[in-house]
């Protein structure tokens, strides 16, 4: 993680002072029932509100993290600071050169060459034709496509616009660098470049507002980041802290769609089945009593597993598996490899694993459940049946925590 080195008597850069963003979002399918609906009311239309009462300061030098799920606002809100959309209420006040990489193509006109959108772009960011040229060389080598430079954009795929517009960006001496997700359509080997160069501005002071889905990118380069739910802010500070509470919302939300899909699914069920009923309540905690719900280096995680169900299993095996954010196992283990011979399963039982002295990595990590025979069939799975929280002690990558040294020559 970029190390914190915030500055509390930088200047403020941009100030947004209780924005919110309303959208009105029309029922019409088609132009004819727009004319035939005019003049009818609000009931064809619905407002949207995607910001509602957001506030913040930004300094400059700092890089913050714009968080949260599809939909929560924080696309808009990098458009409403970068002055692309003027917000319904509140302000915004920003000093400083600002470049923005806010969606594909954006700034760069299909028709033209990618030669004559650098300099339309750059004009667009505040530079000279002087300055452009004296800088077009350098554009075209960050951007690795001189072989298309004169072709028209509208040939270009994704990549190509993504290179070319970050290329610009970069060149311009930007004091604020806005940068959505537009980073992730690019291949590895740009995208390391990219990163690369983001860490080049933080090193000289410039100020980045970042929009991505990649926690662990926030984890690294953010010195905080802001968590917004349905265009609140529900969190801002440690960019740690922000994607710990972003994954806490998540899994909320997680929980709640598979409540009312079992509500539905309740709801729609025949009286009489003929296949296995199975339930399954899990919970995932740790021996600190202090904080149950967070797993450190060298606690135990205990999970706990209450059965439900209505025939009688005779052989069966019980297994879980632990999974990262990302899906990747972490850690696993069943009863069969632990030579534990289990009674029949009947009506309602309550079993459990412990993992001892834990060392998983920062994040949060999700409890798969499954019920198997002998021959290692799966009668029953439920996936992220639990959740819990790990904190290492200094921030460190990867599934698991191993405290390191270093030899040789400093």
């Amino acid at each position: 993680m970029a190390e914190s080195s915030v500055n509390t008597d930088a200047p403020v850069l941009v100030s947004v002072e209780a924005v919110s963003k309303r959208f009105v979002i029309r029922k019409d399918n088609s132009l004819k029932e727009r004319v035939v609906n005019a003049g009818r009311g609000k009931k064809h239309k619905e407002d949207f509100w995607a910001l509602r009462d957001v506030s913040l300061e930004i300094k400059a030098g700092t890089t913050i993290g714009l968080i949260g799920h599809n939909g929560s606002g924080k696309s808009t809100l990098l458009k409403v600071i970068g002055g692309i959309i003027d917000p319904t209420s509140g302000r915004v006040m920003r000093r400083g050169r600002m470049a923005a990489l806010l969606e594909l193509g954006a700034g760069f006109h299909p028709d033209l060459s990618g030669r004559e959108n650098v300099y339309l772009n750059a004009a667009i960011l505040g530079l000279s034709r002087e300055q452009t040229d004296e800088r077009f060389d350098d554009i075209l080598a960050f951007s690795g496509i001189s072989d298309f430079i004169d072709t028209q954009v509208k040939f270009y795929s994704s990549g190509m616009y993504v290179r070319l517009a970050f290329a610009v960006a970069v060149h311009t001496d930007p004091d604020i660098l806005l940068v959505d997700e537009v980073l992730a359509v690019g291949d590895e080997a740009f995208q390391r470049k990219c990163m690369d160069r983001i860490k080049e501005f933080q090193e000289e002071g410039r100020t980045i507002i970042l929009v991505t889905h990649s926690l662990g990118t926030v984890v690294e380069l953010c010195d905080s980041a802001v968590v917004l739910n349905r265009g609140e802010v529900v969190y801002t500070g440690d960019s740690r802290k922000a994607v710990a509470a972003f994954r806490d919302l998540l899994e909320e939300r997680r929980l709640a769609e598979i409540e009312d899909e079992e509500a539905r699914h309740a709801e729609q069920q025949k009286p009489i089945t003929h296949e296995p009923f199975y339930s399954v309540r899990t919970t995932s905690v740790s021996n600190n009593s202090a904080d149950p719900g967070t797993v450190r280096l060298g606690d135990d995680l205990i999970i706990t597993m209450d059965f439900e169900v209505d025939q009688v299993i005779d052989d069966w095996v019980c297994a879980v598996q632990i999974d990262d954010s990302r899906g990747h196992a972490a850690a696993g283990t069943k009863t069969a490899i632990l030579d534990v011979e289990l009674a029949p399963l009947q009506g309602k039982r309550r079993v459990g694993f412990i993992f001892k002295n834990c060392n998983f990595g920062d994040g949060k990590y999700f409890v798969n459940v499954s019920i198997l025979n002998r021959a290692g069939q799966h009668l029953f799975d439920r996936p992220q049946a639990s959740s819990f929280n790990s904190e290492t002690p200094i921030p460190a990558g990867g599934a698991m925590y191993l405290e390191s040294e270093f030899f040789g020559e400093r």
